[in-house]
């Protein structure tokens, strides 16, 4: 199973069809409704989870929400903005560069945090993690190009 969703994800995005926008509003309301039983995992790697992140448009201001793998290391949170490896960062990483405060869902709970990206050394550091748990960012990374994909820290506000 998960080396054939694998192979998907490599194939549609080598040929530039991303498919987040069509399959987020589906997959946030399976999460919302399940408490992250349905959507808080990527299916065949029990490792990657996946949060909900809460994000206001830098230009619009609508409110719009985002699934997205993770890495936890105690309260701090990872995401890396990969858009699947596209040659653009995603939309939510200029939103939360605008509007950093921001609050994330991890299975049931919301958790209120403050984004920034990650230092070269703390991407350098993180990257193989991400690796780890999802092997299809090593070809997101590939596929990106001259991109180097950033990585965004969350920690909690009080």
């Amino acid at each position: 199973m998960a080396r054939l969703v694998e192979s998907g994800s490599q194939f549609v995005n080598k040929r530039g069809i991303y498919l987040g926008r069509r399959s987020t509003k589906l997959h946030v309301a399976l999460y919302r409704r399940t408490g992250g039983r349905l959507g808080g995992r990527m299916p065949g790697w029990p490792d990657a989870r996946i949060l909900l992140l809460d994000h206001v448009g830098a230009k619009t201001g609508t409110h719009r929400t985002s699934p997205l793998m993770y890495h936890a290391d105690g309260d701090v949170i990872a995401i890396a903005a990969s858009k699947a490896g596209q040659p653009t960062h995603p939309a939510w990483f200029h939103n939360l560069k605008a509007n950093p405060d921001t609050t994330i869902r991890i299975g049931a709970q919301p958790h209120p945090v403050r984004a920034r990206v990650a230092t070269d050394a703390e991407r350098n550091l993180l990257w193989p993690r991400f690796i780890e748990f999802f092997p299809s960012y090593d070809f997101y990374q590939r596929n990106a190009g001259t991109r180097r994909i950033p990585i965004v820290i969350l920690t909690p506000r009080r």
